[in-house]
């Protein structure tokens, strides 16, 4: 089988030799194994990076050839950046990662194995997380979670560590989103598909290219692209309050008309004014995010441009 290995990079100079030794060394047992064709091909994708990543990328390229670069013309984002590789490259399988290698590279052949053994997909589970922290374990979890309730398809503790056929390729093709989450679009290629476990590694250099608030747009782009739960969430909350009102209603012109209780105050006038003011104001916002979406979709802006390839 040829095999292409894509990995997105942005800003990873400091990463990319020690990265390219590793993968280079477990290419050629590979394909000194006969696992795998000797025009396997290792991609680095440069996601408009600042630093000399590109320049890196270059030089292993034209020491190695095994190594090959995919150049995009700015950033469009590490989602764009994996499929820019995967809509372009060759092989009859692809494996996409990361390149700080926090993922196990030793994976990488039983994802072959199980490929030759007629899985179309096969997933890159983590278990052990210590070496993310507890903040982005607690998240992580919360994440999954939060999909899981939302009725979207995503496979619970999955990053972008996974083989794909050519044939899952192709058919990924026909996903035009042009706000791509590709953990929730993978799953409905469909076709037979495993997993592996594995535990994640500290960086061995750089730094992580999710902060908090990257974090935070990639779970709610996650969310907004795959479920429209919350468009029902404002549906019942207006429905709760609606006949919240009409109870209370029907309570205060019963204390008015038959009790002497009835006391004028300001906290029944002005609380229920600035709760379903807020109400609203969330809601809107919910629904204006989904129509953002439909205004981005509906422009079809390309999703990747690529500036040169080596």
């Amino acid at each position: 089988m040829k095999l292409s290995l894509v990995l997105p990079c942005y800003n990873e100079e400091e990463v990319l030799n020690d990265t390219s030794s590793k993968l280079l060394s477990l290419f050629h047992d590979l394909i000194a194994s006969s696992k795998i064709d000797e025009n396997s091909t290792i991609y680095f994708v440069d996601d408009g990076s600042k630093d000399n990543t590109w320049q890196i990328i270059k030089k292993l390229s034209q020491k190695h050839k095994e190594i090959s670069g995919i150049k995009l013309s700015r950033n469009f984002g590490h989602q764009n950046a994996l499929l820019s590789a995967l809509m372009t490259v060759e092989g009859d399988a692809i494996i996409s990662m990361d390149a700080d290698l926090q993922d196990d590279i030793t994976m990488i052949e039983k994802m072959v194995d199980l490929y030759r053994e007629g899985y179309d997909i096969v997933y890159g589970i983590k278990m052990k997380r210590e070496a993310d922290g507890l903040f982005k374990r607690i998240t992580a979890k919360g994440f999954y979670k939060m999909m899981h309730m939302l009725d979207a398809d995503v496979i619970s503790n999955h990053a972008d560590f996974r083989l794909l056929s050519r044939r899952a390729v192709e058919h990924l093709r026909e996903f035009k989103e042009v706000n791509l989450f590709l953990r929730g679009l993978i799953p409905l290629v469909g076709f037979k598909s495993t997993s592996v476990t594995y535990d994640i590694s500290e960086r061995t250099a750089g730094e992580s290219k999710y902060p908090l608030p990257k974090m935070l747009a990639f779970a709610w782009n996650g969310v907004s692209s795959l479920s429209i739960t919350p468009l029902r969430f404002i549906t019942a909350a207006g429905f709760i309050l609606f006949i919240s009102t009409l109870i209370l209603t029907v309570y205060s012109a019963w204390i008015a008309l038959f009790t002497n209780k009835a006391v004028p105050g300001w906290a029944s006038t002005v609380l229920p004014i600035y709760f379903i003011g807020g109400v609203q104001m969330l809601s809107v916002g919910v629904i204006g995010e989904y129509i953002g979406k439909i205004y981005l979709e509906v422009k079809a802006r390309p999703r990747f441009i690529i500036e040169e390839t080596i």
